[in-house]
């Protein structure tokens, strides 16, 4: 009896491009992936911290690269898309958020959001996208659970979210045929230095325990295993949905 192989979480000889890099949940996507063997490109706005946070994974021996990056100026992701590529797998942690009531929203926040976490996402996946057209590959999207639900404060980041989601599946369903897979990570309240005015909030604090069925908050660490599995051979046959790593947030 000849039984099933188990597929590969390894992802020696793939190339990685990770946007929002430097820290937080894409530092944590950069790592993981590294550790799992892909060569990886570090990409993020802020400079000083990209170059800290890839010498700190160079010393651990991975194969990474740096490169200081805004995905919301398009010229600049296609030098980089020319001058770096191919890559396997696109991971796109780059994001933004300014929450505030609805009734409050003034428009420069609205295009702020919307072009960081729509417009640069679409166009960034599209940019990969080109490149893994007849060679395949694995574009993933650091969404949100407020892609699938909404929040108080949060009507613009949601509409965001659900945007995300929207282009995933559309774009899983265009690509394919080409062995494109399109994928989103779509995690609960993090602690990352991002989120740490929340957390410091007792009200916001309160809001968020009761919301998640864990007994805890999200770590960086409680992404990094999902990212890798959509990476790799493991997830061969999943495209255009949503893993969601919400403690049970979305569950009701």
């Amino acid at each position: 009896m000849e039984l099933p192989k188990t597929p590969s979480l390894r992802l020696e000889g793939r190339r990685a491009l990770v946007t929002g890099a430097s820290r937080g949940i894409g530092l944590g996507c950069a790592v993981a992936l590294a550790e799992a063997g892909a060569e990886v490109v570090m990409a993020a706005r802020s400079a000083d911290a990209l170059e800290e946070a890839a010498d700190a994974l160079a010393a651990r021996g991975a194969k990474v690269n740096a490169i200081a990056m805004d995905v919301t100026d398009l010229s600049a992701v296609e030098t980089v898309m020319r001058d770096e590529g191919p890559f396997d797998i696109l991971c796109n942690s780059a994001g933004t958020a300014r929450h505030g009531p609805a009734l409050q929203t003034d428009e420069e926040d609205y295009d702020a959001v919307l072009a960081l976490n729509v417009k640069a996402a679409y166009f960034l996946a599209q940019a990969a996208a080109r490149q893994m057209v007849g060679r395949g590959g694995s574009i993933i999207q650091i969404s949100s659970q407020m892609g699938h639900v909404g929040g108080i404060d949060r009507a613009v980041y949601a509409a965001t979210k659900h945007a995300v989601e929207g282009m995933t599946k559309s774009m899983a369903i265009e690509w394919g045929g080409e062995n494109i897979r399109v994928n989103t990570i779509s995690p609960t309240f993090i602690r990352t230095p991002l989120t740490a005015s929340t957390f410091a909030d007792p009200e916001k604090r309160a809001w968020i325990d009761a919301k998640i069925k864990l007994p805890r908050i999200g770590e960086v660490e409680d992404v990094m295993g999902a990212v890798v599995f959509l990476a790799s051979d493991a997830s061969a046959m999943v495209t255009g949905t949503s893993i969601l790593i919400d403690g049970g947030w979305t569950a009701g």
